[in-house]
């Protein structure tokens, strides 16, 4: 796998290999991007489901200042941490928690927060109304899910703004509304 555009593009970064990780695929990532805005200027960016941490390293390629990797598996945090050291990243923190244990204990305000949760975790809303509050004005969400996932229109102060079906994929954009 690698990074698909920015100052890192064309640079391989490791999967992890694990059974309950699915990596977002390079075609993917650039499409999601392309939807969000292909670069940044500065800025936060969380990835709550890390895995390899594709979706922040690519946000980092792309501009974002600084990138928070969390994992509940051991085994991806490790991978991560391998990744950013392997593309000379020092702008990376890293934590290996659950999601609401990670958002109990945040501080930050995030310009976009990137979900891929395990397809098995049906809790949509609530990830939502647990992660808005950490946005940045203007702030996105950008949730992976299963194709046939049901998930709101707005939340909170969360409206869709995106929706596109990428194979057994559905990606969903959520702005903070302003």
């Amino acid at each position: 796998m690698r990074i698909v555009a920015g100052t890192l593009r064309h640079r391989n970064i490791e999967m992890t290999q694990l059974s309950t990780t699915r990596e977002t695929q390079d075609k993917v990532r650039g499409a999601i991007f392309n939807m969000i805005g292909p670069y940044f200027d500065g800025g936060l960016a969380l990835d709550l489901f890390a895995g390899s941490g594709a979706m922040g390293i690519e946000a980092y390629s792309r501009g974002i200042t600084e990138i928070y990797l969390n994992d509940i598996e051991p085994k991806a945090i490790e991978v991560c941490k391998r990744n950013c050291d392997s593309l000379g990243i020092q702008k990376a923190r890293f934590y290996n928690l659950d999601y609401r244990m990670f958002l109990e204990q945040a501080k930050e305000k995030w310009d976009i927060i990137f979900l891929d949760p395990p397809y098995r975790i049906d809790t949509i809303e609530e990830i939502l109304r647990l992660v808005y509050p950490f946005l940045a004005p203007k702030g996105l969400v950008v949730f992976e899910m299963a194709k046939d996932s049901i998930y709101p229109e707005k939340i909170n102060a969360l409206e869709l703004i995106k929706n596109k079906v990428y194979g057994i994929k559905r990606v969903v954009v959520y702005k903070l509304r302003s």
